[in-house]
């Protein structure tokens, strides 16, 4: 996709694209398209597709044909008559109407989970609208409780667990107000109820999910970071490890891998893989519990291949998740090692202007022997047998560790400057095979060892390496034939439009200069040229100041229904949708009528030509002197 709703249909197996944004019918107004116009797959058919302007549209194919659901779901005003900056003004402002995105037009949009037909939409001005009836009927809402009118709707969420609770937020930047402003219906959009809880005050919100297992667990993606919440909106906890301060703009969540996907508005992607220990927390069990040890993702076994080679800046390839298993852990507390325990000791005689004993030489050694605390990760196989163990430094909070799928090196041991190290990672050896497996984390510390926690099961699985072209290929290839005659006569005309617009120009300039031209032949010159404009307005349309789709609402121009349907099929093999066939037969019927008009202007130029003949007149374009 790209701006103005222009969006393809793309077969990864081929890489064959296909343009499917629907389009105006005959004579039908243009329709108002934001730069992110929003379109969703179905909840209920993986062939049905929604996509707003300031109308909504639907598709059941896939894009190849579209119905409009509803009227113009926006306010629908003028926004030439607001002020800005306390004035009205001309429509010769700077930049006024370039580069702008249009106003009143449908920027969220979602379809609830659990019920067939109930759609919402929210609109650049304010305006949250709902359907239970698949666009029959919709009901209108433009005032939140605190949310300043015409905010701009940033997204609309729909309750994967009940039909009647819809969320939305709103963003009001526009009107330098950076406030988040986080609400919930529990009665499909009748009423509404803040639940911005304590999200910083400085920091609009752009996009809201709602995990599909944990009905409490939200997602927020702000001007500045993304958060979450365990108890439906409460309190929020930013999670921004990795993160840079920076505005998220979209969140998805993979369901089948349980992945947390934001986009973020410097065009990065980031990826917090298998967020299911999210899902269970609560701070009562954070507070109460030890250590915890989170369930384990099924493992994905294959042989990992080495990356692209001598490709240079050419070839971007993101990381990959870690391989293996990854193990999740959360831990409470540390241990206090011997030295940590002095340290804190005299911190508190120090404060205290109290005496402070001096550590004897056995004391220091020992803090120098001492070994730990860390974790033990031991993982072993359906039978009990251990695999592997894994060390790592004991820290408090959720950490990850990866378990690389194989058994340990045999190999000599290496020691780094000769030193013991209990938490190296020693070199891995083959790979286990594919079954279950279970992993107990425990921990080291003064000489002892401690089970935290586990025992949890995993299964270490094969990775299985394992896409829509036109059923009637013949056709396809006739269509394509078709629409090639098409532009063959368009191009054609166009080029025969520019040649008359010259000649006419240099007629104009010769009955002008040439002693004996008559007022007739004068206003015959200026009738083909007012009637080449006609015919340019019906090819061309209005001259767009930046682009087509911010032109006012008119009939859409041949050219750009030509431009639609050939670049919208150009490298694809699929079947010409109904949007393209419908494009096809208005150029078959429309463009006969411009052609028949430039020959009768091109009839009238000849006769201008014999008339300037016999009037001696300088050479002009396409005309032979006669003797």
């Amino acid at each position: 996709a790209y701006q103005y709703g222009n969006i393809f249909r793309y077969d990864r197996r081929s890489g064959e694209k296909i343009k499917i944004r629907p389009n105006p019918q005959r004579d039908e107004m243009t329709f108002r398209w934001n730069w992110d116009a929003p379109f969703i797959l179905s909840n209920f058919s993986p062939t049905r597709l929604y996509m707003g302007a300031n109308k909504l549209f639907r598709s059941n194919d896939r894009g190849n044909t579209w119905t409009t659901i509803s009227g113009d779901l926006t306010r629908n005003e003028d926004r030439d008559q607001f002020k800005m900056m306390d004035k009205y003004w001309p429509s010769g402002a700077v930049a006024k109407h370039v580069s702008t995105s249009q106003w009143g037009t449908i920027v969220a949009l979602d379809e609830s989970k659990i019920k067939e037909g109930l759609i919402y939409v929210g609109t650049d001005d304010g305006v949250i609208q709902v359907t239970e009836d698949n666009g029959e009927n919709w009901t209108k809402t433009t005032s939140f409780p605190g949310v300043p009118e015409y905010t701009y709707v940033s997204d609309v969420a729909t309750s994967n667990f009940d039909e009647n609770v819809v969320y939305a937020t709103f963003n009001n930047t526009k009107s330098d107000d950076f406030k988040p402003y986080v609400f919930k219906s529990t009665d499909k959009g009748a009423s509404w109820t803040s639940i911005s809880g304590d999200l910083p005050e400085n920091g609009s919100v752009h996009v809201i999910v709602q995990d599909p297992v944990n009905e409490n667990l939200l997602f927020v993606g702000t001007e500045f970071s993304f958060f979450f919440t365990l108890d439906g909106g409460k309190t929020w906890v930013k999670l921004a490890c990795g993160l840079p301060d920076i505005a998220v703009r979209d969140i998805v969540i993979q369901e089948r891998e349980n992945d947390l996907v934001i986009s973020t508005f410097g065009r990065g992607f980031y990826i917090i893989d298998d967020y299911t220990p999210l899902r269970g927390l609560t701070k009562e069990k954070l507070d109460s519990e030890e250590a915890i040890l989170f369930p384990v993702k099924d493992a994905l076994m294959y042989i990992q291949t080495g990356d692209r080679y001598s490709t240079g800046a050419a070839y971007y390839q993101a990381k990959n998740p870690e391989f293996g298993a990854t193990f999740t852990y959360y831990l409470r507390e540390v241990p206090k090692s011997l030295k940590c325990e002095r340290v804190k000791a005299e911190k508190e005689l120090f404060k205290n202007d109290e005496p402070i004993p001096t550590p004897t030489k056995d004391e220091l050694d020992a803090e120098k022997n001492e070994i730990g605390p860390y974790l033990i990760f031991t993982v072993k196989d359906n039978s009990g047998l251990e695999v592997r163990k894994l060390f790592t430094k004991a820290s408090t909070g959720i950490h990850r560790l990866n378990w690389d799928l194989k058994y340990g090196n045999t190999a000599p041991i290496r020691l780094k400057e000769n030193k013991y190290d209990p938490i190296k990672k020693g070199r891995s050896g083959m790979l286990a095979m594919p079954g279950k497996y279970t992993v107990e984390m425990a921990l080291f510390h003064n000489g002892e060892i401690k089970q935290l926690a586990g025992t949890v099961e995993f299964t270490a699985k094969v990775l299985n390496n394992t896409t829509l072209p036109a059923e009637d290929r013949a056709a396809l290839l006739g269509f394509q034939k078709d629409v090639t005659e098409v532009y063959r006569v368009i191009s054609a005309a166009e080029q025969y439009f520019d040649e008359l617009e010259e000649k006419t120009a240099y007629i104009q300039q010769a009955i002008q200069q040439t002693n004996g031209s008559t007022i007739e032949m004068k206003n015959k010159a200026q009738k083909a040229k007012e009637d080449l404009k006609s015919v340019e307005f019906l090819f061309d349309g209005t001259p767009a100041k930046a682009s087509w789709e911010e032109v006012p609402p008119e009939k859409m121009p041949l050219s750009s229904r030509l431009q639609e349907l050939m670049w919208g099929m150009w490298s694809s093999t699929s079947a010409p949708t109904a949007t393209m066939k419908m494009n096809y037969q208005v150029l078959k019927d429309e463009v006969p009528a411009g052609i028949d008009q430039l020959k009768v202007i091109g009839k009238l130029l000849e006769e201008l030509d014999d008339e300037l003949d016999k009037l001696k007149a300088p050479h002009t374009p396409g005309r032979i002197p006669k003797m």
